[in-house]
């Protein structure tokens, strides 16, 4: 299996992982955003961004690099690497974009948040996905002696944007879907979690 085969049911029957869905997000302090990105959404809405690739390149990259570029390069980005979990469970596979903490390594480690472009403009098809993307990361991250109590994951497809988190065994996703014209409020969501890791891997 790889990634893209896993079903949610599949993740709790292999690894005794379940999942629920519930509100992550109770009060997401909205982020201003740069004249570059605010240049880059305004360049995407005047192309036909149609495939993955092209959200990849126009909406979702540029958005990465802002809260990379708020934070101080606290972490890195992967773009399209492969992700080696537990190849014999299944958990390998090319990944979207990876966000690691960035500890000055060629080499991915300590990946912290899985994002993942849906097929078909199905924000909902990305979900099982991004849910055995969280469960390599977790699998990747111990066989390097590294213990997160939670690893985020977002599912987009450039307008829409749903959050998930594994924690304690269980994969929650977000009741709330935000949209690209509330870029602030996505940009405060992922600064939740950046802070959350900046205290956790200090």
């Amino acid at each position: 299996m790889a990634y893209t085969e896993f079903s949610l049911s599949d993740i709790a029957q292999k690894f005794n992982i379940g999942n629920k869905i519930k509100l992550l997000f109770t009060s997401v302090k909205p982020v201003n955003i740069s004249d570059f990105l605010k240049k880059s959404l305004e360049n995407a809405s005047t192309l036909p961004i149609r495939s993955e690739k092209a959200k990849s390149e126009w909406i979702v990259a540029p958005i990465l690099t802002e809260l990379r570029n708020n934070n101080n390069n606290f972490f890195t980005i992967y773009s399209g690497d492969t992700l080696n979990g537990d190849e014999k469970s299944g958990l390998k596979g090319e990944c979207d974009f990876i966000l690691a903490k960035d500890i000055g390594t060629f080499d991915l480690n300590y990946p912290i948040i899985q994002i993942v472009e849906a097929k078909k403009n199905d924000i909902e098809i990305g979900i099982p996905q991004c849910a055995a993307q969280l469960v390599g990361a977790k699998f990747f991250n111990e066989a390097k002696g590294v213990i997160l109590p939670k690893i985020y994951g977002c599912v987009t497809v450039g307008n829409e944007w749903i959050f998930m988190v594994l924690e304690n065994n269980t994969i929650f996703i977000d009741t709330k879907i935000y949209y690209l014209n509330e870029i602030e409020n996505i940009l405060g969501v992922f600064q939740v979690i950046i802070d959350y890791y900046k205290e956790l891997l200090k």
